[in-house]
């Protein structure tokens, strides 16, 4: 029976006003219920793998008195940190060569400073209170930290997050800990000690790889 048949007999015009209120409706409804098991399934299937390759951390590591301690800066997504899609992608193919022994992300030469630049600039924000402080001539401490970005595969789990890390200067030049460990506030922390020896190594030979940041507090 012709479509038109099953509308009750109503008028050409009846039916065009029905079929543009009604389909409308009918393909929002699809794409909701689509885009919502998309979504569904992707964040089971990151979940079984462990890949959070889709957001990432910044965190500062800190050594004082033989102790490693981690702490978070800020975490978002990638396409907030990096408003290129261009960028994006760099960013998750290089996330995705990175192994565990070798956590560094490999970046292009020509590319590093760019990508570096919107982390350096995302974090700065975190401390801009101790600039004007220092612009106002008030009493301020000024520390810099290295930044770089890396790809860690952490714990017995091997849970995947692109991390942008923050290490001072003085220890990313003269890293204290090349076969040893300090005492870890957890056990996976671990991990963490390698990818900032590897930091190191590369920083000898990649240099391009880091930026540096004064923040004042």
């Amino acid at each position: 029976m012709p479509f038109a048949d099953g509308l009750l007999g109503l008028s050409d015009n009846q039916q065009k006003v029905i079929l543009a209120i009604v389909l409308p409706v009918a393909t929002t409804i699809v794409s909701f219920v689509v885009g919502r098991w998309w979504g569904n399934y992707r964040a089971r299937v990151q979940w079984a793998r462990k890949d959070f390759l889709g957001r990432i951390i910044v965190s500062v590591n800190l050594l004082h008195e033989n102790r490693l301690r981690i702490r978070t800066i800020l975490e978002t997504t990638l396409e907030e940190m990096f408003p290129n899609a261009r960028v994006v992608e760099v960013i998750r193919a290089a996330s995705h060569k990175t192994t565990v022994d070798n956590p560094m992300m490999p970046i292009d030469k020509e590319d590093c400073w760019f990508i570096l630049n919107f982390v350096l600039n995302r974090v700065a924000e975190e401390f801009s209170p101790g600039v004007i402080k220092m612009d106002a001539g008030l009493p301020v401490t000024k520390t810099v930290y290295a930044i770089f970005l890396t790809a860690e595969q952490v714990g017995e789990e091997r849970i995947r997050k692109v991390r942008a890390m923050m290490l001072k200067k003085e220890l990313l030049e003269n890293f204290p800990y090349p076969d040893s460990m300090p005492e870890l506030e957890n056990h996976w922390h671990g991990d963490r000690i390698v990818t900032l020896r590897r930091a190191a190594a590369m920083y000898r030979t990649n240099p391009e790889l880091f930026l540096f940041l004064g923040v004042c507090i």
